[in-house]
């Protein structure tokens, strides 16, 4: 799975009493401590298995930084960077999507790449985030679901325009994914 020229990101492990809510950068929302630790364990193993240096780079929310504290914990080196943090949904961050008004939601499928939530970021400025995210050759990391997407999207489909109805569904938590 992780080569020299990529980089492989897991995604956080599911946080805790988010159901039915648009969670993204604002919402620093905890993950149970076993569910970070088994998820430490898996990437401890995977750069023992593939003879990668004990380095992880995370996401500074908790979902993420919790992982590499424990990798920290057992002697790797941590980084947390902010351009690995989810979206940024501005005024809907947190909310449940049923309180959402319907016309924002249809304003954002309409316009998916361009629109932005009240004081959030559009998709588009996440990929630009996520494109201008340099991280060392063989890295990995742990981010959340809509950073990963947008990296693999900006990597294998770069001349085509992202829309709602081709928008791929997110990892499991938990899930790694090779992207360059």
């Amino acid at each position: 799975m992780a080569g020299p020229k990529g980089i492989t990101v897991w995604r956080h492990p599911r946080p805790e009493g988010v159901k039915g809510r648009c969670i993204g950068a604002r919402s620093d929302v905890p993950v149970h401590w076993r569910r970070a630790k088994r998820l430490a364990r898996r990437i401890q193993a995977h750069a023992r298995r593939h003879r990668l240096p004990h380095e992880i780079w995370t996401s500074p929310l908790q979902r993420c930084a919790d992982v590499g504290r424990w990798l920290r914990r057992w002697g790797w080196t941590h980084h947390t960077r902010d351009d690995l943090r989810e979206m940024d949904f501005g005024a809907w961050d947190g909310r449940a999507w049923h309180d959402i008004p319907k016309a924002e939601v249809d304003a954002w499928v309409a316009d998916f790449l361009g629109f932005a939530p009240e004081g959030g970021e559009s998709l588009q400025a996440l990929l630009d985030r996520v494109t201008a995210c340099a991280l060392p050759a063989g890295a990995l990391a742990v981010s959340h679901g809509g950073w990963m997407l947008a990296r693999r999207w900006r990597h294998e489909q770069p001349q085509r325009q992202p829309s709602a109805d081709r928008w791929p569904r997110p990892p499991n938590y938990g899930e790694a994914w090779r992207v360059d």
